[in-house]
């Protein structure tokens, strides 16, 4: 691999990071926004590639979709979102062909899936949804054996595999229409944007260089690794929240709960996975019981993500990683604040959106810590594996 490829991947990683981030926040936006149900029909919008404006096309869509009247102000976001996710599945594409490039049966596995992922969007649309959903699967299935099997550092591997959990993320956003925001899948979705950030964003900091010269910081790798996990829970868990329509199941009280400490609750209800297909999720289907239930096991996971990444802050930064150790401080502040803010003040969709967002960031800066703590890949190391 030469230089300039190597500064190639490092742009498109960066480049495809950012533009997921983007589309995790737009997806936060369309989501709080009730926007989720605004296209009926998948990838089209009312049987359009954009979204009807005119009168006559209005019109059509009412006709064609008795059952959900078309909605100016929210069908342009949903629409606009899929074009997001499909832009960032073409720069993750390009990022996985150039990291397998010069191995010919990783980068002809790659084409492929992306053919099969082609082939399953068109088969889906005519109708053959049996069939779309085995060719997406080997769309799946082909990069993650290519991810699996390249001999190379893991930011390649990475970039490879981030094509992979593309195809899947496509398959959640067309099943979140398809089984009406069914919260298991809408919280999939939410996950799914949240891995392909983190694949892009660590594999964009790997081909930066970033790392140490030696193996002094080994022993913070395991306490980062359990802050990355407790968090990724905690987002889920967040996305659980929001899908059942629970943010403000307590009112605007904190940190009491609709004025209580111990207001009426029903776990088991509230974290059933799966209910039966044909629901439509919209609004929630869940008792106040249920949805406080889960406001509060979201409140008391964000106790526990907040001590414990408090406590990996000073230990990070005890170990000479103060720039590490002070952003996982600042933004774990800034997160819990707008988690209080979006209960306060009632869910405005701007705090609602952020908060998603920092979510996201306090990710990155765990993920920019754990590169941090491992052995530097040098430009020597990586272009070495171009001549093998």
């Amino acid at each position: 691999m030469t230089a300039r490829s190597l500064k190639v991947l490092r742009g498109l990683a960066l480049l495809a990071a950012v533009f997921a981030f983007g589309v995790v926040m737009f997806g936060a936006f369309v989501r709080l926004s009730n926007a989720g149900l605004s296209c009926p029909d998948w990838p089209t919008c009312y049987g359009r590639a954009t979204w009807p404006e005119q009168q006559h096309e209005i019109a059509q869509a009412n006709q064609a979709f008795p059952d959900r009247p078309y909605e100016t102000h929210k069908a342009w976001r949903e629409q606009v979102h899929r074009f997001l996710a499909g832009t960032l599945g073409t720069l993750v594409l390009v990022l996985a062909l150039v990291a397998s490039w010069r191995r010919p049966w990783a980068r002809y596995a790659v084409i492929v899936g992306a053919i099969c992922a082609a082939v399953g969007v068109g088969m889906y649309i005519r109708g053959e949804h049996h069939w779309s959903l085995w060719i997406s699967l080997a769309a799946i299935a082909l990069p993650l054996i290519a991810a699996m099997g390249l001999d190379r550092p893991g930011a390649w591997r990475i970039s490879v595999l981030a094509f992979a959990v593309v195809v899947f993320q496509a398959m959640l956003g067309m099943w979140t229409v398809t089984l009406l925001l069914k919260p298991i899948v809408v919280m999939g979705h939410l996950m799914g944007g949240i891995t392909t950030f983190a694949l892009l964003a660590y594999a964009a900091l790997r081909f930066a260089g970033v790392g140490a010269t030696n193996d002094s910081y080994a022993g913070l790798r395991t306490a980062v690794v359990v802050g990355i996990v407790l968090l990724l829970a905690q987002i889920a868990l967040g996305g659980w929240t929001s899908s059942n329509y629970a943010a403000l199941a307590c009112g605007t009280d904190f940190p009491k709960c609709l004025g209580q400490w111990a207001p009426p609750t029903d776990f088991r209800e509230a974290f059933v996975l799966w209910r039966g297909i044909g629901v439509n999720y919209e609004g929630g289907v869940l008792d106040m019981a249920a949805r406080s239930a889960i406001q509060i096991t979201h409140r008391i996971g964000a106790l526990v993500v907040f001590c414990y990444l408090a406590w990996l802050s000073h230990r990070v930064s005890r170990r000479g990683l103060r720039a590490q150790g002070l952003a996982i401080a600042v933004v774990l502040v800034a997160q819990v604040l707008l988690g209080i803010s979006n209960v306060h003040f009632g869910l405005p969709l701007p705090v609602a959106t952020l908060h998603n967002g920092v979510a996201a960031l306090l990710l990155f800066t765990l993920l920019a810590t754990l590169a941090r703590t491992q052995k530097r890949q040098g430009d020597a190391m990586f272009l070495s594996y171009g001549h093998r």
